[in-house]
């Protein structure tokens, strides 16, 4: 591939904005893409793939770049001669020095080495880190209160969008090949929502029936909120909740889209706004801010963001959520508490921290999706509150 200077200079500005000025790597790829509409489908691909995997490699890639220029362009260069994009014959020899170290070879601090062997166990952190460096796949889910899966599918493919279904993902469906989904005619008609597979199993998990109140109390933008409402086939009532107002106005846009017409929205600014709502739910989601080890393969930048400091801090809120939230149930309605962490200690940990501390709570079930297995890293717990 001939590396055209335009192209390049899009990669190393975007590396800069990541690196030096800390910005996230979506949002910078997203703003770079948009502020250049005339470049080719090859070219964004390239940019934004490119930049993805060098965030992803990035330690890798500084300790087989000699020390004394390791500036992001020379980077750039290395990687290039990595992936074969310019030619090299003291490459493999590089890798081959550091493929026994860890922490190198998959391109991590040592901090979160350290940890995930303290918290996993080093055979499993083994796998699940080096899982966590693959590229993640795209998957939709069908927006089931306007099209089955297989219509969905079939209206795909007129598009030339390929997917593939697997059984154990009633709703999913996982692109073949990578496309841009959002400039579809389906995506418009509000058909599919971009989720991925592990996500789609926290709001099943809920054992939702229509005409339930159900409480999404960190709804975000909405994208477990529309799959609750989905399964509840538009009846009952749905809450969204969150204490930033643009991810709730951005749910209201996605909900007119996607045809969810039992959706309400308020903002969560106090603690009486918690009050409020106590005693009301059947069913009640708390996805709770966490680390979100379990996707790095998605959001590769967090590697270098990340801190110990951020996940004590995350314990502790999600502990509190826990805490303060649950009180929105009734008796005898039951709560998923989730995460996309593959931590104990944000996940399994931080369950039975609570249930110690409240006893008229129980345990139903639990299920720990690890990435090894195909798709995001993620934890869900059902836990009822005793009816006397």
């Amino acid at each position: 591939m001939k590396l055209h200077r335009n192209i390049v200079d899009a990669v190393i500005r975007s590396l800069k904005e990541i690196f030096e000025e800390n910005k996230y790597a979506d949002k910078v790829i997203e703003r770079v893409l948009k502020g250049n509409p005339k470049w080719g489908g090859r070219d964004r691909r390239f940019i934004a793939e490119t930049t993805y995997d060098i965030v992803r490699w990035y330690r890798l890639l500084k300790e087989i770049t000699p020390a004394h220029k390791r500036e992001l362009e020379t980077i750039f260069g290395t990687y290039c001669e990595w992936r074969e994009i310019l030619p090299s014959d003291s490459i493999e020899g590089k890798i081959k020095s550091v493929q026994s170290i860890r922490k190198i070879r998959e391109s991590i601090p040592d901090w979160m080495d350290e940890l995930g062997v303290a918290e996993l166990g080093e055979e499993k952190w083994e796998k699940e880190i080096h899982s966590l460096n693959e590229q993640a796949k795209v998957v939709l889910r069908a927006n089931t209160l306007k099209i089955s899966r297989e219509e969905l599918q079939k209206k795909l493919s007129s598009s030339e969008i390929e997917t593939e279904v697997s059984s154990n993902y009633p709703d999913a469906l996982i692109l073949t090949k990578r496309k841009n989904v959002f400039t579809s005619p389906a995506f418009k008609e509000g058909l599919f929502e971009v989720q991925d597979a592990s996500s789609q199993l926290v709001a099943p998990f809920l054992q939702l029936k229509n005409g339930m109140r159900v409480i999404d109390a960190c709804a975000g933008a909405g994208g477990k909120t529309l799959h609750i409402s989905a399964l509840m086939n538009n009846k009952g009532k749905v809450v969204a909740l969150d204490n930033v107002q643009w991810k709730l106005d951005e749910l209201k846009k996605r909900a007119r889209r996607a045809g969810s017409s039992n959706i309400e929205t308020h903002i969560i600014d106090s603690p009486d706004a918690i009050k409020r709502f106590e005693n009301t739910a059947d069913r009640l989601l708390l996805d709770v801010p966490c680390s979100g080890l379990g996707v790095l393969r998605r959001n590769p930048d967090a590697k270098w963001k990340l801190s110990l400091e951020f996940i004590e801090r995350m314990k502790t809120l999600q502990q509190k959520i826990l805490n303060d939230y649950s009180v929105m149930l009734k008796k005898g309605g039951m709560m998923v508490y989730s995460t996309c962490s593959i931590l104990p200690s944000e996940n399994e940990k931080q369950v039975e921290k609570f249930l110690v501390a409240q006893k008229d709570f129980e345990l139903v079930d639990e299920r720990k999706i690890l990435t090894s297995e195909g798709f995001d890293g993620f934890y869900m717990a059902a836990i009822r509150k005793k009816a006397q």
